[in-house]
């Protein structure tokens, strides 16, 4: 089977309550927060995991470590929060107040990060993983793991705006049908505590998987993007039959 990739944002701190930005700030978790983080642990635990990467942030290393998987991990900076520079400890609200027109994922911050910036610390982050064998856990941040989602299926930044990420909530990167051209979102935003069973992994129980098809591209290889989704099963009813009649 394909590698797959368990995304894990932190759990809540004040600053994630308050809406404020906390990029280079070391945070720590509410209580709320850590007992989200140690809910995370008993689904964590029972995957097969090769690897476990946290972000160096005191607050996703905390996570890691109250999910039961601290001992395994290693630091790794690429998958630390967005740099705010000026934006930093300011929330959104306050931000738009005096820039009505700003977005994060077109605009990013000023002496901070650009999205160009952020994009490519993903790709590279990506990169690494997919030289990796098994499946990986990465304990991460709620923009940049945004913008890993949005990555990992090819998307660009700008598209991350669309893909929430809640503390303490889990996603899974996999792909569809095994074939390693067909990056999919396999669960996304899970809260702590939720089944996110993979369709078809033993031990996880039998919950239909959430999957958001790879990208499309255009005949050129450098055209439109195309994004579609798959959110459930419903039988297909024939013109002229009612649902439930026999022929």
């Amino acid at each position: 089977m394909l590698q797959k990739i368990y995304l894990v944002r932190h759990g809540e701190t004040l600053w994630s309550q308050s809406g404020q930005h906390s990029g280079v700030t070391d945070v720590q978790l509410t209580g709320p927060g850590e007992d989200a983080a140690r809910k995370l642990g008993p689904r964590l635990q029972e995957l097969s995991l090769a690897h476990v990467l946290t972000s160096p942030r005191e607050r996703a290393r905390r996570t890691c470590a109250l999910a039961g998987l601290g001992a395994a991990a290693e630091v790794c900076p690429d998958l630390a929060e967005w740099d705010y520079g000026d934006y930093e400890a300011r929330s959104s609200a306050d931000i738009l107040s005096a820039r009505p027109d700003w977005n994060l994922f077109r605009d990013g911050c000023p002496q901070g990060e650009t999205p160009a910036e952020v994009a490519a610390r993903a790709d590279r982050m990506l990169a690494r993983i997919r030289t990796m064998i098994g499946n990986v856990a990465l304990f991460t941040h709620g923009h940049f793991g945004r913008v890993l989602g949005a990555r990992w299926i090819g998307l660009p930044v700008i598209e991350a705006q669309h893909f929430l990420l809640g503390p303490a909530s889990l996603g899974v990167l996999g792909y569809e049908h095994e074939r390693g051209d067909r990056p999919v979102l396999v669960r996304w935003n899970v809260a702590a505590g939720n089944a996110f069973a993979d369709e078809g992994e033993p031990g996880l129980g039998d919950a239909p998987a959430f999957k958001v098809r790879a990208i499309e591209r255009w005949e050129n290889e450098g055209g439109e993007l195309s994004l579609a989704g798959s959110l459930s099963r419903a039988p297909v009813t024939k013109p002229g039959r009612a649902p439930g009649n026999t022929p």
